[in-house]
């Protein structure tokens, strides 16, 4: 099981093909000593076809499309004998889409074909993946609950159970597969908002954010976590406190800056909420109430309307959206993270994509200051310094 008082490290194999990549990327993780390989659960990605171009990124070839990808939960069954002793997890999927009980039902089949927990994560979905394929993403966070306690049941029930709420109604429903002994699923949320933030407290062995955050605000919503928890009667400290960062690294200041100023890099600021955009005293070009992310929907995007706004991004709030700099700056901004509780670092490297010997760079030095990271102890932890 991932250790919550010791940082642990965690690898982003996708979905998308093909499937020699994702091995690939497999085989990284295990070379390299991560402690996790992260799949996803998308039908689309958020790059839209009208910018999938060379000059967008390099790994745009000419006339492919962004949005192929597997469905998460045949890959995870055909990676799951090629992980070895990596946890294998989806970060994240939902219930929009997916039932909780076939939720559950293919995590405890996991753990079956695992060597290590592997880790359910569920987010309340976003618009891309839900409302071009007529499902409805009304009260999410109010369905997410559902399903967790669904999920809960499912993992922890003997016979039949009930359940009646607003979106899911179970009546003598059974869920009698057991975990693999000693390799049960472990169930992480992709929290933000305070309500999200209390369900993760409440039922989640893990914590799953996406959004960038100051240190100050990870301490604090992590606290949040786990007063829930201690007023759900459940040990705070055995939740992960993990984070999927998204780091721009650079061999000098000035690299690391021209890299912020990139199409893709400035697109990825795009992305973030209005809110975000409010601190610089700025509106979102994508329009008043954009929530980033969780709204985009990239083919409902010409190339003349978003070429025009990634041009109004300013430096400063690309400064803000991506962890940046050279490797000695993100290794001191990392541990400033560290310090205020994260535990498991999911790399999410964007100056990757904006050429092959960024690319290069990028995970190199990243691999190194992740392991710098856990080989320097954590003060206060069990086994730390301090």
């Amino acid at each position: 099981m991932i250790d919550p008082h010791r940082v642990s490290l965690g690898l982003g194999v996708g979905t998308a093909p093909s499937l020699r990549r994702v091995h690939l990327l497999v085989r990284v993780a295990r070379v390299l000593g991560f402690d996790a390989a992260w799949t996803v659960d998308h039908f689309q990605s958020f790059y839209p076809t009208a910018l999938w171009d060379r000059d967008f990124s390099w790994m745009a070839k000419s006339g492919t499309s962004p949005h192929p990808y597997f469905d998460y939960q045949s890959l995870v069954g055909h990676l799951a004998t090629r992980v070895g002793r990596l946890h294998l997890g989806v970060g994240v999927t939902e219930s929009i889409r997916r039932h909780p009980v076939l939720l559950a039902q293919a995590a405890l089949t996991w753990s079956h074909l695992t060597k290590h927990n592997p880790i359910l994560g569920l987010g309340a979905g976003e618009r891309e993946n839900v409302d071009p394929y007529g499902f409805d993403f009304g009260r999410p966070v109010s369905r997410l609950d559902e399903a967790l306690q669904i999920i809960r049941l499912c993992f922890d029930s003997d016979g039949p159970f009930d359940f009646s709420g607003e979106f899911f109604t179970l009546d003598g429903a059974v869920m009698d597969l057991k975990p693999a002994p000693g390799n049960r699923p472990l169930l992480w949320v992709a929290a933000h908002g305070p309500r999200m933030l209390r369900l993760t407290g409440r039922y989640a062995d893990g914590w799953y954010p996406t959004l960038p955050m100051t240190p100050q605000e990870y301490g604090d919503a992590l606290a949040t976590i786990r007063a829930a928890a201690s007023a759900a009667g459940r040990d705070p400290g055995a939740i992960v406190p993990a984070w999927q960062v998204f780091t721009v690294i650079g061999r000098t200041p000035a690299h690391a800056r021209r890299l912020l100023d990139s199409r893709f890099v400035r697109f990825m600021a795009l992305l973030g909420p209005e809110t975000a955009w409010r601190r610089h005293g700025l509106d979102h070009p994508l329009g008043e109430g954009f929530r980033g992310m969780v709204d985009f929907v990239p083919e409902r995007y010409g190339r003349a309307e978003l070429e025009v706004a990634i041009a109004r991004v300013p430096t400063d709030l690309v400064a803000d959206t991506v962890l940046w700099g050279t490797p000695h700056e993100l290794l001191r901004r990392l541990g400033d993270h560290v310090d205020a509780g994260l535990r498991h670092i999911v790399v999410a490297p964007a100056s990757a994509a904006v050429s092959r010997r960024d690319a290069v760079f990028t995970l190199r030095q990243m691999v190194r200051i992740l392991h710098k990271l856990r080989a320097g102890g954590i003060p206060g932890a069990p086994g730390g310094e301090g």
